[in-house]
């Protein structure tokens, strides 16, 4: 099962190239628990910006945390979109809305995990993407 440090291994800023291009930056919220990815990228004609908090849901009341890795994206035009992240070795899959869902971003990082490289795909859709570490 993965959890929020896990991804600790995404931290620091990317570039994007490919079927979108530009900057992603993740960073660690004080404490730990979550993990915010702010978006500047170009994908067909349109700019897209926005934050994404990935972390362990934990809703008012509960004692526990859900075991899945889960974020919602805000977006400049109002979109939020929900995520529920996977990592096994070396291997990133990011599922649209839920796990299993045909909607999901797959890649793999380098052996020195300074390369992200993968495919989104989507019921009628995908597009290629390389996450490149810059800092």
């Amino acid at each position: 099962m993965t959890t929020i440090r896990d991804l600790d291994r995404l931290t620091g800023t990317w570039t994007v190239t490919g079927g979108a291009t530009g900057t992603v930056t993740y960073t660690w919220l004080d404490g730990g628990h979550f993990l915010v990815q702010h978006i500047d990228l170009h994908q067909n004609g349109q700019h897209v910006t926005g934050i994404e908090i990935i972390g362990h849901h934990r809703p008012f009341g509960a004692e526990q945390a859900d075991p899945d890795v889960t974020s919602r994206f805000y977006g400049r035009d109002g979109e939020t979109l929900d995520y529920v992240y996977d990592i096994d070795g070396d291997t990133l899959t990011i599922w649209g809305g839920h796990r299993g869902s045909p909607a999901r971003y797959r890649a793999d990082f380098d052996a020195e995990g300074t390369t992200l490289s993968g495919e989104w795909v989507w019921p009628g859709g995908s597009y290629r993407a390389t996450q490149t570490r810059v800092r």
